[in-house]
């Protein structure tokens, strides 16, 4: 079990983000987060997946998605 787990603050880095940002991120569910003792850490996974869905959602659409020749 090898589970890179990342502070807020290299989260916050990692996406060129506010530390207060970052932490609006986890408080609105949208970064899971592991609570050890006072400590907030961020599973590097989740990171990853976290962009993968923005990327998704920043694809570009067609502007014509139903135009039929």
């Amino acid at each position: 079990m090898e589970a890179r787990l990342l502070k807020i603050k290299e989260v916050a880095d990692m996406l060129g983000v506010s530390l207060s940002f970052a932490y609006i991120l986890t408080k609105r569910g949208d970064l899971p987060t592991i609570r050890i003792g006072n400590a907030i850490r961020v599973r590097a996974e989740d990171l990853e997946r976290y962009l993968k869905e923005k990327a998704a959602q920043n694809e570009p659409r067609s502007i014509f998605p139903h135009h039929k020749k």
